[in-house]
């Protein structure tokens, strides 16, 4: 097995090297060989080493090298297979119907974004899939970083989302479990109270040396851990899990499980002040909650080990964890913190920014909660790391906001063109072009304005057809052009071109969201502002409308006086 075993992951850290200019990386490379082999999860300890001696090896070899080798022994690695159509989410493994149990536990320390909803409509589709429950779990212990202003946040994107949740709870309402669990593992020896200072701690994980207070006995740390809860400060005192400080998988290097915080609770206040980290809070709470699967982006992949070993030191159920790619887009990341300074600093108006990945940021800019459930869902369930492009999103968009999106005409670097003969007064124009949206009268004196790309390349003599209206003949250009009219019927040959009646024009500006970061550099030319002029009928309609302006985009009302660019 394990000759076997070997063979697989060299053979997948050679491709992997091939596509990254002739290097490989431990990361790169683990849930592509667990992936080839489930049971290989329990054996996580002995697989890390056998990847980082295939990693080391196959760095040594020049490009030439790994790609022949690749091509000799490993020629099925090379062969693309066919793309199947996606067809929803795989089924779960050990899933029974009417008994499964997931949950989505965010933090609540910023504002949800595209990453959330893909965890958040993952633990539901799969509740759903197997008539179960989710329980959206708030994954509040760190009062550093955690506001009521973010519950509700959160409760808001996923009640835009849709997202329907069987019961809501928070991690800090068990702080009395979680405190006894963490004095059972120390009573069981699995865990002990440190007192070194950071730096050495972090410089005894890298050199994976055991500190003095590993070996610390029961009374030691049960004197230690009680005074966690009212005389050590903050940084003075943690507790360690008891774990392998000579292992390859570094989260196992007795990880901190408690730590002091003196910062007042958003819900709890100062009733607490030693607060469990993620791995303990989220081992214990799966298990006491009756999760049956847990889902979580796959950086944590490492974790898992800690995830079942604390559960087996304890004795408790444990579900099964299964991880998935995180999501992204190219120049948009979603890390906190990248997007709260860029708020502080004032480079983004707010979290609602329509340049940001947030679910306010993407409401705002005009994305539909259906479009994201089914890109979402298109991108199925695997730990592929993939950079979808925006593109994706807003095709799934386009199609669903379009038979509903207003048809209006809009105008920039407006230009001043009079037909002299006109003789209409007024016209109805329909609101869309396939779908019963019902019409709008718009007042005419043969006063308009016409966008300056428009009147650019006109000549005197040129004939031009003013949309819904009629065509004319151009007798005068310059700053304030003029023409008249040559008849109504439709010709395919001249130019089409939109307009605005000068007699009740509406003054816009178009928000145009551009790319965020480049290069890891904030871009300060990501948001354009265009001036514009618009019909009247534009105050009729309600903020939030999709409006589709022709020949520009599709765009949501955002106020009176402003519109958002949505996409193509």
């Amino acid at each position: 097995m394990d000759d076997e075993l070997k063979r697989i992951i060299r053979g997948i850290a050679l491709l992997n090297a091939s596509e990254h200019n002739g290097k490989t990386r431990n990361d790169s490379i683990i849930s592509k060989v667990i992936g080839t082999k489930l049971e290989l999860r329990s054996r996580i300890k002995d697989v890390i080493p056998l990847i980082s001696q295939a990693v080391a090896d196959v760095n040594k070899l020049s490009i030439e090298s790994q790609r022949e080798e690749l091509e000799s022994n490993y020629a099925e690695l090379l062969i693309v297979k066919p793309k199947q159509e996606r067809t929803g989410l795989p089924p779960l493994e050990g899933a029974e119907q009417g008994n499964v149990i997931t949950r989505f536990p965010p933090e609540p320390n910023g504002y949800p974004h595209i990453g959330h909803a893909k965890a958040s409509i993952i633990d539901e589709e799969y509740a759903k899939m197997y008539g179960g429950k989710l329980i959206l779990r708030f994954d509040d212990t760190n009062p550093e970083k955690e506001r009521l202003e973010y519950y509700a946040a959160i409760k808001v994107g996923l009640d835009w989302l849709d997202v329907k949740y069987d019961l809501i709870k928070n991690t800090s309402d068990d702080m009395e479990i979680i405190h006894r669990k963490g004095k059972e593992l120390i009573d069981l020896g699995h865990a002990y109270v440190c007192t070194c200072n950071k730096e050495t701690i972090s410089k005894n994980r890298r050199e994976m040396i055991s500190c003095k207070c590993r070996a610390g006995n029961l009374d030691q740390n049960n004197t230690r851990w009680n005074k966690m809860f009212d005389k050590f400060k903050p940084g003075e005192a943690i507790v360690r899990f008891r774990g392998d400080m000579s292992s390859e998988n570094t989260v196992m290097r007795d990880p901190t499980l408690f730590r002091i915080i003196d910062e007042s609770h958003p819900i709890h206040k100062d009733k607490y002040r030693v607060w469990p980290n993620y791995d303990f809070a989220v081992a214990v709470e799966d298990s006491i909650d009756g999760i049956t699967h847990a889902f979580r982006t796959k950086e944590y992949e490492l974790r898992t080990e800690l995830y079942y070993t604390l559960l087996d030191k304890l004795n408790m159920r444990k579900p099964r964890m299964l991880e998935f790619s995180r999501l992204e887009f190219e120049g948009m990341p979603v890390s906190k913190r990248v997007l709260k300074p860029l708020v502080e600093e004032g480079k983004v108006s707010g979290f609602d920014d329509p340049r940001l990945p947030t679910l306010e940021g993407l409401r705002r800019k005009g994305i539909v909660p259906e479009a994201i459930r089914k890109f979402v869902l298109s991108l199925g369930f695997t730990k592929s790391d993939t950079l979808p492009p925006f593109e994706t999103l807003e095709s799934f968009n386009r199609k669903i906001i379009d038979p509903t999106s207003v048809r209006l005409f809009i105008v920039f670097d407006p230009v001043k063109l009079t037909v002299i003969n006109n003789n209409l007064t007024e016209i109805e124009i329909s609101n869309h072009p396939q779908n019963e949206m019902g019409k709008r009268r718009v007042t005419i004196d043969g006063n308009f304005y016409i966008s300056g790309n428009d009147a650019k390349p006109l000549k005197i003599g040129d004939e031009v057809r003013l949309l819904e209206l009629y065509n004319i003949k151009v007798t005068k250009i310059g700053p304030e052009m003029e023409g008249e009219i040559t008849g109504t019927g439709y010709k395919s040959e001249i130019p089409k071109i939109q307009w605005v009646s000068r007699k009740n024009p509406v003054n816009i500006e178009v928000l145009i969201s551009n790319v965020l970061f480049i290069n890891d550099q904030f871009n300060e030319n990501s948001l354009e502002v265009k001036q514009a002029i618009t019909e009247q009928y534009y105050l009729e309609l309600n903020v939030g409308s999709q409006i589709q302006f022709v020949r520009f985009g599709y765009c949501r009302k955002d106020s009176a006086n402003q519109a958002i660019y949505t996409h193509k």
